[in-house]
């Protein structure tokens, strides 16, 4: 059963929404919670983009940090907000991993998402909040957009001096920095 409160579906601790995709990040593969809190049928999800999620208040420079990471062969943790079929709001604490074939080349990616720790979440909105509008600033002013907020996310990381890996996990550990 999902809680939902308002427009936001809440995971529950022991939910693992468990996807893989292939190089491109269409998916191959999507599990039992994946489906439920996306909305979409097996048959809807599995060869489609995984952006078939993707919120639109998502900053893009935390998806070019991810798509960074894991094509360069690390793991990544990072608040992720979704939306489903159904226009509802899900927020997860994303890992992404680089699957390797037998000879160490990347073949796809491998995500698990869980609860994200509540506290955490308004510092997070709080940063993607900037971020997105830097990114809609740079846009209007014909700026490159992923520029600007990966200027603001760099500045934001050095200020309190932790890279995005640390910043993600103290969040999800603590609830706070």
């Amino acid at each position: 059963m999902l809680e939902i409160q308002g427009n936001e579906l809440i995971l529950q601790e022991g939910s693992l929404i468990t996807s893989k995709t292939d190089l491109r990040g269409y998916i191959t593969y999507a599990n039992f919670d994946f489906i439920q809190f996306s909305g979409y049928d097996e048959e809807e999800l599995i060869g489609k983009n995984h952006n078939i999620i993707r919120h639109p208040i998502m900053p893009k420079i935390i998806f070019k940090v991810l798509w960074d990471t894991i094509q360069g062969g690390k793991e990544i943790n990072a608040f992720v907000i979704n939306r489903n079929k159904e226009n509802y709001d899900y927020w997860v604490y994303a890992n992404v991993t680089p699957s390797f074939n037998k000879d160490g080349s990347i073949i796809g990616y491998y995500s698990v998402r869980r609860k994200p720790n509540p506290k955490a979440i308004p510092v997070v909105k709080g940063v993607y909040a900037k971020l997105l509008q830097a990114e809609n600033d740079a846009h209007s002013q014909g700026k490159n957009p992923m520029v600007a907020s990966g200027e603001l996310l760099n500045k934001t990381l050095q200020d309190i001096n932790m890279n995005h890996q640390l910043f993600f996990i103290t969040l999800q550990k603590n609830g706070s920095l």
